[in-house]
């Protein structure tokens, strides 16, 4: 090896640190500060200059989508392992997996939203359907509740979230508890509508982002 491919190696090597160096100062500042943090701010905590930042990422939009990017693969993850378990506790553990997640990010929480991507949306919604089944499955959900219903839960825990902040972060938890127990297979079923599979689109159409015309999960 020449004295020139060591460099390149060592040029490679630290292009690699310096931008989990960045993702990683990201995750914690925007989840403190909201999107509206500073390139600056972020390059300090990164240890890092800020025109090095801007060299691994363009703009700060561009690094958001990548934490957003990274959510939505660790989302998918979660709910992949949840199926796997096969005994039809997976769809509450995901669900509890999605608030923590939602709770820790809530300084971009918007934004996981609107600027999410189409296909992981799709994915996802497909997974919590599977997720449900299963548990329907298994006996441990009624057998009337929809995907509509599980969605309209995961909107709440969000909801919850973004108006709770730092006062009370735990107050999702409660509220999923209460809703679990509405649909477990020993309550009786509701003679009310449910949100419908066509109107799930729709609403999702309804939240695109104008700038991206992305829709949300």
């Amino acid at each position: 090896m020449t004295e020139q491919d060591g460099d390149a190696r060592r040029l490679r090597r630290d292009a690699v640190r310096n931008q989990q160096l960045i993702v990683d100062a990201a995750w914690q500042v925007v989840s403190e500060f909201g999107t509206n943090a500073s390139m600056e701010l972020i390059a300090s905590r990164a240890g890092v200059g800020v025109g090095t930042v801007y060299r691994r990422f363009p703009s700060k939009e561009a690094l958001v989508d990548e934490l957003i990017r990274l959510v939505h693969g660790e989302h998918i993850e979660a709910a992949q392992l949840a199926l796997a378990r096969g005994d039809g506790s997976g769809m509450e553990r995901f669900l509890r997996v999605l608030g923590s997640s939602l709770g820790e990010h809530r300084g971009f929480g918007e934004k996981l939203v609107s600027r999410s991507n189409a296909a992981h949306a799709d994915q996802l919604r497909s997974l919590v359907g599977a997720l449900l089944g299963q548990a329907q499955e298994r006996g441990r959900v009624r057998p009337d509740i929809t995907l509509g219903d599980v969605m309209t839960t995961v909107w709440a825990i969000r909801g919850i979230i973004t108006t709770s902040g730092s006062v009370a972060p735990h107050a999702w938890q409660r509220h999923l508890d209460l809703q679990l127990a509405g649909m477990r297979s020993t309550t009786s079923p509701s003679d009310r509508p449910g949100v419908t599979t066509e109107e799930l689109g729709r609403i999702s159409g309804a939240n695109r982002d104008p700038d991206t015309d992305t829709p949300s999960c």
